[in-house]
């Protein structure tokens, strides 16, 4: 009879693989699923969201205040 370890190392190597490759599939999938095309691009534009227009330059105090130690 094999110890332990051997069994589980057995079972690691075959099932553990197989189990590795199904997730990996299965993220791809989910990933180019036909109806996520739409998320997609919606999350693609998340930072130029609100750049219709430049920042304004009126904030003269945060220029002129020295920055705030984080840790008191």
């Amino acid at each position: 009879m094999e110890d332990t370890y051997t069994i589980l190392q057995i079972i690691a190597r075959s099932w553990g693989a197989m189990f590795m490759l199904l997730v990996f599939l299965g993220v791809i999938l989910f990933t180019l699923r036909p109806g996520s095309r739409a998320v997609h691009r919606d999350i693609a534009d998340i930072p130029f969201r609100h750049d219709d227009r430049p920042a304004r330059d009126t904030d003269t105090q945060a220029r002129t205040q020295p920055f705030k130690e984080a840790r008191q």
